[in-house]
This record gives structure tokens, C-alpha cells and sequence, in this order.
């Protein structure tokens, strides 16, 4: 309805309103002429083994390089000629280079560092090969150019750094429009990074963890990547940038959902959350702010909607690591105690700390 109240002119534009317009994934587009040899075999037993890393009882284990393939869901049929084949599914995640050149010229990711030349780069990578080395390629570049800050969850410590490129670089691999002339960016500059990519917008706008509605792009490259440890299930990558990018950078990450999708997460080479508990403590700012009788849990979930004031008490539960009944629990206790209170509706208001 709203594309009826736009003026469309460019191809560009026409091209992305088809996109939207369509019901179907373009990832199973079957290519009947793609065979065995055009596919990266080699890849498989690095595959299989890193989905028995996640699961040593995966169904992959024992399967066959067909097997796997069919469970997988990278062999359909044309539903025009009735032949069977791989899809484009199967060439984007095992194809060879020049194939996946052949049937999709315009795939690529341009990875850019803007800190010092800020009309051209610092340093740059095009990436235009498999899914799979795409997203190591990818990292790399991140690891190079990013800060990885001392963190501790519990008694761990954790890359806050690849924690959050990870999010970041496996959303725009497996949820872009692949039918799209625009090239995908990851783009690091002094005061923040982003990547964009092409997209088939469903709600449009901001995207919260209290807003967003899993809709898949790409389902069955989403579910391999799945498979092989390298993406959680649908939505988590939203819960989990809200939660680590604050303690990465002392603020909030931005994805806008659009025809291009973008994620921005704010960078703060002098920020350190570790230092900012530590002066907290010493200030016994939560006892000011909690008073004498609040527990640990209480805290947690106080210092958690500080930073993530839109957040339900099941997100909240999930990033604390602590039972749903139990965070109910202190949130009706930091109410009773006047420190919190609930601003608007329940799906899209906000808690405000006292």
C-alpha cells in the first residue's frame, strides 16, 4: 500500500519493490546445469566437523556428501521444467569463485577502514567468495582493526569484539537479497562501524529487541549457518547487540529496516565498562541508588534497564542469566521500592530508574 503512494522511477527502486512484492526466496532458484564439479567438496569435512562441534550427535555425522546436501536443503526442483538441481542456496554457500561470479556478478562484500583518509580508506578487502570463507574473511578484517577490551562474563573473559562483528557480519551474509545490484559494506571508521546490505523490508524503521518480529530473509542459508555454530536462532542477534555493544562502547547499537538494511554500532576507543563498574563500586552508587536491602539480582536488573530501557523481563532474564519467575520477582520488588516504574504501553513503553 504504501509503495502505491510513491513516485517510482529508477530501476533501482522498481527492482526493490519487486523484491518486497515477492512471495517466494529467491535462494531457491534451481540451477539445472550446476554440477558436482561446481561446487567446493573440499569444504565439507571442515562443514561436518564444525557441526559436530556444536552437536556431537548432529544428523551430518554419519551422512553421505549427497546425504548432507539433500538435508540441507540445497537440491530442489524447478517448478518450471521439473528438473532437479542445486539452488542458489548451494552455489552461495559452497560454490567455486567463478561460478557464483556466473550466476550472481554482483555479489560482494566491500569491507572498508575510514579512521584517518576519510575520502577513500586506510584499508579495504572485497570479498567475493563463499559464504562459509566470506564470514572468516570478514572477522579477520574486524580482528585487525578493532579494539578487543578486557571483559568478564561470570569468571570468563569474552571478545566483546567478536561477540559483536560476529552479529554484525553473519546478518548481512545470510539475510540479504542476493537479487540486488547494491554491494553489501562493512565499514569501520573512528566513532563507529556499520554494514549494510540489500533487503526485503518487512515492518520498515528502528528495530528493537521489544519491536522485532523474526522474519526469515534466507531460510535455508540461515539454518546451515545454524548447523555449523555460526548463528543462533532468529532474532537472538538483536537480544545480543542491545546487551554487548553497551558494554563495548557505553551506548546503544541502531539496525534500521528498510530496502537496505543497516546496523550501526557506536565505537569508543576510550570507553572501558569494566572501569565504569569499578568507579560505580567505589562510589557505592548502586547502594545510593538501590538502598541497603537490594541483592545482587536486583542490581543486575537495575543496571541492565539503565542501559536498555525498552527491554521486557524476558530479555531481561536472558541477558542477566537468571530464571524468568526470578527477575519477576525483582522487578516487582524494585516497584514496590519506587526505584523503577513503567512509562507507556507494555510492548512499547519504557522503564524508567529512579
Amino acid at each position: 500500500m504504501d509503495d502505491a503512494d510513491v513516485k517510482v522511477t529508477a530501476t533501482g527502486q522498481i527492482a526493490a519493490m519487486y523484491i518486497r512484492k515477492q512471495k517466494i526466496f529467491t535462494e531457491k532458484k534451481v540451477y539445472p546445469y550446476a554440477k558436482d564439479e561446481h561446487l567446493r567438496f573440499d569444504l565439507l569435512p571442515r562443514i561436518r566437523q564444525m557441526a559436530l562441534n556444536k552437536n556431537q550427535d548432529h544428523p551430518w555425522k554419519n551422512m553421505t556428501d549427497s546425504e548432507l546436501l539433500q538435508s540441507a536443503g540445497l537440491i530442489g526442483v524447478d517448478a518450471e521444467t521439473g528438473q532437479l538441481g542445486y539452488n542458489l542456496a548451494a552455489i552461495m554457500l559452497l560454490g567455486r569463485d567463478d561460478v557464483i561470479f556466473s550466476v550472481n556478478s554482483v555479489y560482494r562484500t566491500d569491507a572498508l577502514l575510514r579512521k584517518v583518509n576519510l575520502d577513500r580508506y586506510d584499508d579495504r578487502l572485497i570479498v567475493q567468495t563463499n559464504l562459509i570463507d566470506s564470514y572468516y574473511l570478514l572477522l579477520q578484517f574486524a580482528e585487525k582493526h578493532l579494539w578487543d577490551k578486557f571483559y568478564l562474563e561470570g569468571d570468563k573473559s569474552v571478545s566483546l569484539r567478536n561477540i559483536i562483528s560476529r552479529e554484525m557480519l553473519v546478518n548481512t551474509l545470510i539475510h540479504r537479497e542476493f537479487t540486488s545490484a547494491h554491494y553489501a559494506k562493512f565499514i569501520i571508521e573512528k566513532d563507529r562501524m556499520f554494514t549494510e546490505n540489500a533487503n526485503r523490508a518487512v515492518t520498515g524503521g528502528i528495530i528493537t529487541p521489544d519491536n522485532f518480529e523474526p522474519n526469515p530473509k534466507n531460510p535455508i542459508i540461515a539454518a546451515f549457518f545454524r548447523n555449523i555454530g555460526l548463528a543462533d536462532e532468529l532474532g537472538s542477534g538483536v537480544r545480543r547487540l542491545h546487551y554487548y555493544v553497551p558494554r563495548y562502547s557505553g551506548e546503544l547499537p541502531e539496525m534500521i529496516d528498510g530496502d537496505i538494511f543497516r546496523v550501526i554500532v557506536p565505537l569508543d576507543d576510550e570507553y572501558s565498562y569494566d572501569a565504569d563498574i569499578n568507579k560505580a563500586q567505589k562510589n557505592n552508587l548502586n547502594r545510593k541508588n538501590c538502598g541497603l536491602n537490594c541483592g545482587l539480582i536486583e542490581n543486575a536488573v537495575l543496571d541492565y534497564i539503565k542501559l536498555n530501557p525498552t527491554a521486557s523481563q524476558k530479555d531481561t532474564a536472558k541477558a542477566i542469566d537468571k530464571s524468568l519467575r526470578t527477575v519477576e520477582t525483582a522487578f516487582s520488588s524494585l516497584k514496590e521500592k519506587g526505584l523503577i516504574k513503567r512509562e507507556g504501553s507494555r510492548k512499547t513503553g519504557k522503564w524508567i530508574v529512579n
